[in-house]
């Protein structure tokens, strides 16, 4: 029995018995800080500052979400890292009794002759993650030229790195999740497959972006379902295929299943959170917290129940 094989049993004896009041998911939803990142520029001269690192966008997203009754917060770990010169991200996360749950921290996976630094820096962003008690570390892989990559002469190093960096991870105390990606050294289904059949499931764990998954040519409810036990963390983006947020949309608007991945995740224990995402590249027709209020109802429609 392979692990494929032995995760579709699993769950097949966890929705068996799961028994959930009808209309009623026991889900805690957070919401990832991106949307609020006005990435990709725009008309006028750079910004001094560059948006990914700029705390003025911090505060607004986690008093958003705070006041909408999500469960907590992932930023970059680039983020946390600069509001370290202003303060750190306590007082902001305590004023508005918010938790970090998790940090998205790039990691080169395919250039051996980075993993050590790459492995470094995200150590560091991770001792940061901890320092204000969240739990998950999301690994998003490196961008690669698409039209020219080989997978397959990278997979290996994909496969050393991931279970380097997870091991550093899981002694620190936290749990590391592989969080596939368009774009980078792991998007389509065979690579992400490959990897994760190939990682040490007990060091990496699964982190998928089921919105990614879809726009990559993915059934994102198929690689949840495969992958379900390892599933630790997740992103919960919709896709349209539209000339906004990249082809992404508020959740409820596009293509993705997300009932049945709501299904799936439903009662599940897991390290780290499900997480609204939705990309922030111009153009973007409303502010981030009108998206977010969108999220909220269609999720509250499917049974979720947030904060009060």
């Amino acid at each position: 029995m392979n692990r494929r094989t032995f995760s579709q049993t699993l769950l097949a004896a966890a929705l068996g018995s799961r028994a959930v009041a009808a209309g009623k998911l026991t889900l805690h939803i957070g919401h990832t800080g991106l949307t609020w990142i006005p990435l990709g520029g725009g008309p006028g001269p750079r910004p001094s500052i560059d948006p990914m690192v700029d705390p003025q966008y911090v505060e607004p997203a986690v008093r958003d979400m705070a006041g909408l009754g999500f469960y907590g917060i992932e930023l970059f770990g680039n983020q946390i890292e600069a509001m370290e010169e202003h303060g750190g991200l306590g007082a902001l996360l305590e004023k508005f009794r918010l938790p970090l749950i998790s940090a998205y921290c790039g990691a080169n996976l395919s250039v051996p002759a980075q993993r050590k630094d790459s492995i470094s820096k995200t150590l560091g962003w991770a001792k940061l993650v901890k320092k204000y008690n969240g739990k998950v570390i999301v690994v998003g892989p490196n961008n690669v030229r698409r039209n020219s990559y080989d997978f397959k002469a990278s997979k290996d190093d994909i496969v050393t790195t991931l279970n380097e960096l997870g091991k550093a991870v899981m002694d620190m105390g936290l749990t590391p999740v592989l969080h596939q990606h368009t774009g980078t050294c792991v998007e389509t289904r065979e690579e992400t497959y490959a990897v994760m059949e190939a990682v040490d499931s007990r060091v990496m764990k699964f982190g998928p972006d089921i919105g990614q998954l879809q726009k990559g040519g993915s059934d994102p409810v198929k690689v949840v379902k495969d992958f379900l036990p390892l599933v630790q963390h997740m992103h919960l983006k919709d896709y349209v295929g539209g000339p906004e947020y990249l082809g992404y949309c508020p959740l409820g608007q596009g293509k993705v299943d997300i009932p049945a991945i709501l299904s799936m995740m439903n009662g599940r224990q897991t390290a780290g959170m499900v997480m609204v995402e939705l990309d922030s590249p111009p153009p973007q027709p409303v502010p981030a917290i009108e998206t977010a209020k969108i999220a909220k109802a269609y999720l509250q429609k499917q049974g979720v129940a947030f904060r009060s």
